[in-house]
């Protein structure tokens, strides 16, 4: 058994390795050091946070682990990117936590062969989940900072099946037909363009409601003129940036 110095902010905390570590030189040492906290943190996470939060489906539990959270936010939110909280993005507003995120997934059920549209880019990090399960993924970011960011931290994954377009995500002028939609932000009211945009068989899950309690929406078209919706649970979550707000003004 050794011991080795890690480094926080405010001194130095003693680490210790098992035997194994002996014999390795000290900079590899600390790189596996490093390596088996990140994935304890992963581990906890998943278990303390997303399972309990009725996110059982094997195939989303695994993809939190091959997709890695962490490569989405910059070196001094690294350590947090596994903690139940929503972490505040470059342009002033706040990522999902990691829990929402797994729901979303689950909730989809999305196949292979399918095209996703996500409106909210955040770090990239939900574009890539849902790419992970999907044929495409087109990302509407109408913030020039979060689609810089997302479109970065995309390319440096060698993440391919996503497109980040700078856009009024909500502009009834956008057009396209996909099999599942995710509005990554609150909302008053759900537009109807963008349910008509859903194919037969299609999904669209979106947080609807007023501040500060929303519903979590789930939108299926049944038919070419039927869209079917189920409320799943009541959720905290940021507005969603460009969304038109709803008049309440009456005579």
């Amino acid at each position: 058994m050794i011991w080795v110095y890690g480094l926080r902010k405010n001194g130095a905390v003693i680490v210790k390795l098992p035997k194994r570590f002996d014999k390795m030189p000290f900079p590899s040492i600390l790189q596996s050091s490093i390596e088996m906290n990140i994935e304890k943190a992963r581990f906890n996470m998943i278990e303390q946070q997303i399972r309990p939060w009725n996110v059982l489906n094997q195939e989303v539990l695994d993809m939190l682990i091959v997709v890695k959270r962490e490569d989405y936010f910059p070196a001094e939110q690294k350590s947090l990117a596994f903690f139940d909280t929503e972490l505040p993005l470059p342009d002033g507003s706040k990522a999902m936590t990691p829990k929402l995120e797994a729901r979303i997934l689950q909730e989809l059920v999305l196949k292979k062969q399918e095209n996703v549209l996500l409106i909210g880019a955040g770090t990239g990090y939900l574009a890539a989940l849902l790419a992970y399960s999907a044929r495409h993924v087109t990302v509407l970011e109408s913030s020039k900072v979060l689609h810089a960011l997302a479109t970065a931290n995309l390319q440096r994954n060698h993440v391919s099946n996503v497109d980040v377009v700078l856009a009024d995500a909500f502009s009834d002028k956008n057009t396209g037909s996909y099999d599942a939609i995710v509005i990554a932000g609150g909302l008053e009211q759900l537009p109807e363009h963008l349910q008509q945009q859903l194919n037969v068989g299609g999904r669209l899950l979106a947080f609807v409601g007023q501040l500060p309690t929303l519903t979590a929406k789930l939108l299926t078209r049944t038919s070419a003129s039927a869209v079917g919706t189920q409320n799943l649970f009541e959720t905290v979550v940021e507005p969603a940036a460009g969304a038109k707000p709803v008049s309440h003004f009456s005579l």
